[in-house]
């Protein structure tokens, strides 16, 4: 697997492998609810490097939210976190915990290498609610086919299931060496599957 970047974004790409994505499971319920009451208690990380980013290529975050902003203001409306399966809720608390959008995208479904770059004009893609994401002049990641999912959603083509067996793992952000090992161990724990650099 390999993912460029054809714009100055500090991504940083894992690949998942051997991974055994199951329905939510119970035993991940404390890391979504320490997630949540974290996110109540002004524990969360900043928006601001998120909202810094996608000013710097010309879109207005308030328009257009990064998605772990996204997420952070769902739980402070007092709504949950969604449950999907067991790799998108730790792709979702890691997001929510550390204010950086994640994308995850199935490695069967994708067709070439993954690109960060910008959309091109008239460029959109089916979301994971099946609305039309526009992308044009916004950072979005492409594969050979066109544009899959952007740091705002992910797309319905290269979503993850419980067939998942490889991933693409996208932080839209630089993280810490620590937050990186705490993926890992919330990967290995709750999707069942290893990680490495891509």
């Amino acid at each position: 697997m390999q993912v460029g970047a054809a714009i100055e974004a500090p991504v940083q790409a894992l690949e998942l492998h051997e991974l055994e994505v199951t329905e939510p499971r119970t035993d991940f319920n404390p890391e979504v609810v320490a997630a949540e009451a974290a996110a109540r208690a002004g524990r969360a990380g900043d928006t601001t490097p998120a909202r810094a980013l996608y000013r710097r290529f010309g879109t207005d975050p308030t328009r257009h939210r990064p998605s772990s902003e996204a997420l952070l203001r769902r739980v402070l409306r007092g709504d949950p976190l969604p449950r999907i399966n067991s790799l998108v809720d730790v792709a979702n608390v890691i997001s929510l915990r550390l204010q950086v959008p994640v994308g995850l995208y199935d490695l069967r479904l994708v067709e070439g290498d993954l690109t960060v770059r910008l959309g091109r004009d008239g460029e959109s893609y089916a979301g994971l609610r099946r609305d039309t994401v526009n992308v044009a002049g916004r950072i979005c990641v492409a594969d050979d086919r066109g544009p899959c999912g952007s740091p705002s959603a992910d797309s319905d083509r290269t979503r993850i299931t419980t067939e998942t067996e490889r991933a693409a793992w996208i932080f839209f952000l630089p993280v810490a060496e620590r937050d990186l090992r705490w993926t890992y161990e919330l990967v290995a724990r709750f999707g069942r599957g290893l990680v490495r650099l891509a």
